[in-house]
């Protein structure tokens, strides 16, 4: 059985098994949590980001897809990368939004992580709405088999903090 817990902080300071980066398709790092990672965890990461692109992702991670590298210098073993759907009231994409973290878990299934922290993936530049990202994390998560024993979403905002607290109560 998998125990979910809600941080309201910094996903690069958790000491896990792994961080999942809510990354762009170039795995070259960028704003937000993806420039936190890449920042915090040192060159090692974009060195295996660049190994990554240069043989299995030539044109880019797609979206949905999760594939894991080192972790550098974060207190973490791995980063397991999953590039977000940007949101689109016109255009129906949770299907790829709940991919990001079954792939993430089973990435992480494949390394042997037992604990993994989560972003709210999509919610931040991505336009996906706090309270919909959320539902989507959760449900998906608990309803993904994984050996993972604790799925940690690590979240940067009150705002955010509440609506995953909201989320989790609802199930």
């Amino acid at each position: 059985m998998m125990d979910i817990t809600l941080v309201w902080g910094d996903i690069t300071e958790q000491q896990v098994d792994a961080i999942v980066n809510a990354a762009n398709s170039s795995l070259m790092g960028g704003g937000g949590v993806d420039g936190a990672i890449h920042r915090r965890g040192g060159p090692a990461i974009l060195d295996e980001c660049r190994k990554l692109r240069a043989s299995r992702f030539g044109g880019g991670l797609p979206t949905g897809y999760a594939v894991a590298t080192t972790a550098g210098e974060l207190p973490a073993r791995w980063v397991i990368h999953t590039v977000g759907p940007v949101y689109s009231a016109a255009e129906d994409r949770s299907d790829l939004l709940a991919s990001c973290y079954r792939e993430s878990l089973r990435v992480a299934d494949e390394l042997g992580a037992r604990t993994v922290a989560f972003p709210a993936v999509s919610a931040g530049v991505y336009g996906w709405p706090i309270h919909d990202a959320a539902r989507i994390a959760v449900g998906t998560v608990l309803s993904t088999p994984s050996q993972v024993v604790e799925a940690r979403f690590v979240l940067f905002t009150e705002d955010a903090y509440r609506a995953f607290q909201s989320a989790l109560a609802a199930v």
